[in-house]
Order: C-alpha cells, then sequence, then structure tokens
C-alpha cells in the first residue's frame, strides 16, 4: 500500500497549517534563546552554560543532542528501504553511546574545562596539541552538520509537497532544498551565537521532549493500527517493501551476496563491519557530545545526566524500528523513494499516513505530518546548534586564545571570535551540504563518527590511560587518524562513481568500503603509538596529577 501526499499544490489550508507550526516552533526558540542571551555574561556561560544545568536537564540536552536528524529521519527510512540492515544504525548508535559512557565522560568532565583539547594539552605543550584538536572538531562538525542540514532540505521539499517537475513560489524541488539550508544555516549561526550554551541546552531540552513525544505517539498508532500484533506489521511491511522476506534478513545493503563477484562480496562485508567499527567508536570523539559534560557543577551530577540520557536514547532508538517498518508498510519504498531518493522523508510520510487513518482524512493527515515536520525541524536546530556551538568554541578557545594569543586573550575577546566563528562554519556547512543532497542523512553521521573515532578517540584514550603518551604522539594521532578518514572518504563511493554519489556525474573513486572507519580508525591508534615512542618527551608528575583530577575531579574548574 502507499500514500499520497495530503500536502500537494493546491492544497493552500494544509501547506498554511504546516508552515505556521513550523514559524511558531522557530519563534519559540529564538525567544528562548534572546532570553539565555541576557544570562550569558562570561566565557563559562557561553562555553559551559555556567555549570548551572542539573543532571537531568542535562541528560535530556544529552539526549536533545545525539537524537539528531540521522536517527528520526535517516534511520526511519533506513529501515523502511532496508529493513535489518538499516536496524544496524540504531544498535550501533546506542552501543556507541555505552562506550562513551565507560571510557571518557566522566574522566573528561573532571579533566577539562571547556573543549576536549583541555583534556589533551593539560601534559603536553599548548600550541600543536590545541591547534590539531580545533582542527579535527572542526572537521568532525561539519561532517555532522551536513547531515542534518541535508535532512532540512529534503524536510521542507516534503512540507511544500514539492516533487520533482512541482514548483512553490517559482522554486523547484532542488531550488527548495538549497534555499531551505540556507535557512536553516543562518538559524544555527543566530542560536549560537545571541544565546551561547545556554540557549542552546534549553533549545535541546525543548527538543529532546517533542521528538520523544512525537516518536511515542506515532509507535502506539503504528502498533494501534496492527492491533499490537508485531507479526502482521512485519509481514505487510515486507510485502509493501517489494522485497518479500529479504526485508526481514540481513544483507539488502550490507554484506550483500553478489553471485559471481567474489571480491565485490567481500568488500560488501567489510564495509558492514567497518560501519559496525566506526559506529561502536565514534560517539566517544563526537565533540559536541563531550562538550555536553561540562554544563553540570559536580562529578555526581555528571552520573546522574548520563543515566538520563541513557534511557532517554535507549527508548527512542526502540521506538525507531515501528518508525521504519510501520513507514514500510503503511507508505511503501515507492512512494518513500519517490519524495526522497534516499529515504529521509520516511517518518514524515508515514505521520501522514497514521493521520489520515486516525484523525480524520486529508486534513487529518497534514495536521499530523505538520507536528512532526516541526519536531524533525526542532531536531535538526538542536543539533546543528550544538555542533556550531562545539566546533567555533574550539576554534576561539583552543587556537586564538592558546595558540594565537598564547593565553593572553580576554574573555571578551573569545566570545566574540567564538561568534564569528559560528558564522564562518555555517557558511562553510551551507555550501557543502549543497552537494551533499543526494546522501542518507544517517549514512553521512555515520561518516562523522568515522572521522572522530579516527582524529579524536585514539588520542583521548592515550591521554587519559597511557603514562608514556606524548606532545608529539597526540599530534600524530589527530592528524594521523583525520587525514586517513577524510583522504579515504574521497577516494570512496561516497565522493564520486556511484548515481548517489555527492559527485554523481564523475568518478576518480578506488577505495571500495564506504566507510573508512576499518582502516582510519587502526591507523590513528598506530600513528598515536608510533609518534610517541619516537620522542623523548615525558612528564610522569603531569600525568600522575591528571589521573588524579579525571578519577576525582579536585582542581578541576
Amino acid at each position: 500500500m502507499t500514500t499520497v501526499l495530503a500536502v500537494e499544490a493546491g492544497d493552500s489550508t494544509a501547506r498554511n497549517l504546516t508552515l505556521t507550526l513550523f514559524l511558531l516552533f522557530v519563534a519559540v526558540t529564538l525567544a528562548i534563546t534572546v532570553w539565555a542571551s541576557r544570562q550569558t555574561k562570561t566565557a563559562t556561560d557561553f562555553y559551559a552554560g555556567g555549570r548551572s544545568f542539573s543532571g537531568f536537564q542535562n541528560g535530556l540536552a544529552i539526549g536533545g543532542d545525539y537524537m539528531s536528524a540521522a536517527s528520526f529521519l535517516g534511520i526511519a527510512g533506513l529501515i523502511a528501504l532496508y529493513g535489518y540492515d538499516g536496524f544496524l544504525y540504531s544498535i550501533g548508535f546506542l552501543v556507541a553511546w555505552l562506550v562513551a559512557l565507560l571510557l571518557v565522560a566522566e574522566l573528561l568532565r573532571n579533566s577539562g574545562r571547556y573543549t576536549m583539547a583541555d583534556v589533551l594539552a593539560f601534559r603536553m605543550r599548548q600550541r600543536p596539541v590545541r591547534t590539531a584538536a580545533a582542527a579535527s572538531t572542526i572537521t568532525v562538525s561539519i561532517f555532522y552538520l551536513l547531515a542534518q542540514m541535508v535532512g532540512a532540505g529534503a524536510l521542507v521539499a516534503l512540507l511544500l509537497g514539492i516533487k520533482p517537475g512541482t514548483t512553490f513560489l517559482g522554486l523547484d524541488a532542488d531550488a527548495a532544498k538549497i534555499a531551505t539550508i540556507i535557512m536553516v544555516g543562518a538559524l544555527m549561526v543566530t542560536y549560537v551565537t545571541v544565546g551561547g550554551m545556554k540557549g542552546t541546552t534549553y533549545v535541546q531540552i525543548v527538543k529532546a521532549f517533542l521528538l520523544m513525544g512525537g516518536a511515542v505517539v506515532m509507535t502506539l498508532l503504528v502498533l494501534a493500527k496492527y492491533k499490537f500484533n508485531l507479526s502482521g506489521l512485519l509481514g505487510d511491511a515486507a510485502d509493501a517493501s517489494g522485497k518479500g522476506a529479504a526485508l526481514l534478513k540481513p544483507g539488502l545493503r550490507y554484506g550483500v551476496e553478489t553471485p559471481g563477484d567474489a571480491l565485490q562480496t567481500f568488500y560488501s562485508k567489510l564495509d558492514l563491519f567497518s560501519l559496525g567499527v566506526a559506529l561502536v567508536l565514534g560517539t566517544a570523539g563526537l565533540p559536541h557530545i563531550l562538550i555536553r559534560f561540562y554544563t553540570v557543577p559536580t562529578a555526581k551530577a555528571a552520573r546522574k545526566s548520563v543515566l538520563w540520557a541513557i534511557g532517554i536514547i535507549g527508548t527512542f532508538y526502540l521506538l525507531t524500528l515501528a518508525l521504519g517498518f510501520g513507514a514500510a508498510a503503511l507508505v511503501g519504498s515507492e512512494a518513500i523513494t519517490a519524495q526522497d531518493r534516499a529515504g529521509n522523508t520516511a517518518a514524515p510520510q508515514l505521520a501522514e499516513a497514521l493521520g489520515v487513518d486516525f484523525l480524520g482524512g486529508e486534513l487529518g493527515g497534514a495536521t499530523l505530518l505538520a507536528v512532526i515536520a516541526a519536531v524533525a525541524f526542532a531536531t535538526i536546530l538542536a543539533v546543528v546548534a550544538g555542533l556550531t556551538l562545539a566546533s567555533s568554541s574550539s576554534l576561539a578557545h583552543d587556537f586564538y586564545a592558546n595558540v594565537v594569543k598564547n593565553g593572553t586573550a580576554s574573555e571578551r575577546q573569545e566570545v566574540a571570535v567564538a561568534r564569528i566563528s559560528a558564522l564562518v562554519i555555517g557558511a562553510i556547512s551551507i555550501v557543502l551540504s549543497i552537494f551533499a543532497q543526494n546522501l542518507n542523512v544517517a549514512f553521512l553521521v555515520a561518516l562523522a563518527f568515522a572521522v572522530a573515532a579516527s582524529g579524536n578517540l585514539p588520542a583521548l584514550l592515550y591521554s587519559l590511560f597511557w603514562r608514556r603518551f606524548n606532545t608529539n604522539g597526540a599530534v600524530w594521532a589527530i592528524y594521523g587518524g583525520l587525514f586517513a578518514a577524510v583522504f579515504l572518504v574521497f577516494f570512496s563511493p561516497v565522493v564520486s562513481g556511484s548515481p548517489t554519489a555527492m559527485f554523481p556525474g564523475h568518478d576518480w573513486q578506488w577505495f571500495p568500503l564506504s566507510n573508512p572507519g576499518l582502516l582510519s580508525i587502526p591507523f590513528g591508534f598506530l600513528c598515536g603509538w608510533f609518534g610517541t615512542v619516537i620522542s623523548k618527551e615525558r612528564d610522569d608528575q603531569r600525568y600522575a596529577e591528571l589521573e588524579v583530577r579525571s578519577l576525582t575531579g579536585a582542581g578541576a574548574h
């Protein structure tokens, strides 16, 4: 069964409803941001929200940061189109959070002030380490930003009923997506430059409530449609997908068996393993997640926020099963790919189908579509604000204040540079996002995870747990892992040589895997080890001080 979108070009009432709800959300979040700006007086306020958030508030904000457009739009689309293989992303993201909790969360919060580089540079030479950390933070953040903004473009094309061959206010589907990407970029810069960490955190808390509420309502409606019979849901999903029972088994997207081509089959299986490694290890190196632990006043509050976040995140990823298979059953893969080839609009299309069934026809469908689309926009705006804040903070605090100014910059100067940095990073992200519109947002986030796990994670773990680690090792680990990941992505099918690549009309790819994590992550660890052993620098006393600080929080802030 397929569904026709209720928000067609001629349905002005439904379209006006969706636009009104979207504008209402933007107005509310901007009001929160302006209010927060009046509470932002110092660098600590701008970077860490004054360390004033409770464990519950920070747990909600972490959930809001972590459950991105990749989770809500991308994973639902991948499950709808690829079934079992799509759910691997949900499993990977959830397990990754546990790795971050066990390895770095509390230790990082106790050891640093504002950024990841505060920990890395504690027992090393400041300038080279902070420069490397800033470069890595910005690169990871831009990869992640691409995913959110691509999702925003696909979402607005759906909201306005713009398909290939149709227009709205003179804009075709591609032009509307580009206009949306520019608008989202402008909003995210506004949130960061005006509200800082306080404004961004409150927007993320609001978004977490909205996203969980929307996902729970849609899940209950899907289950009610099938009288809570999961077998019936999965059977209909398999039938409507056009792939039959294969939807419920591994092998549709990863580990694909190619008859007569053993090498291609081998590469496909390696790609699955590479994706799993990147997802599981990536979160522990994501800058916008790591800085959230600096916003609470104590280590106890940090632990409490982690517990809340685990509950929220774990529940949400279970709900993505119902969203994905519900979209496959009630919308159908043809209708999903007709609207967006990568499947990024599956969840909003499911919302419309449920609204038609449960809320009284097309107007009900348009209403639920508008509500869920507004929730998705809340998701996108909150996450891009967090990412922009992480990267602009690193550029201002790590590079400008501690490298360019060598620690002599005033707090006012730091914050001013952070705001300018947000504007520059936003502009770069807008330009790159325009070229990445054919890619699934969950897939783009997996690339960001691979880059984070390749550069940031080796340096962090070595710094926290290896006494012999030194400046040379940190710089080698970050640059080595970062270069390997970006280099391999550039020559992979993600960028060229395939119909869904960033540049589909060109072909310079020679690296066969879509995710570089299998090679780039071990390479980052190897570079960190090699850079350390070829240098004679060693400071056991500073390591002992870092160890006490990371375990107890003594003297951290």
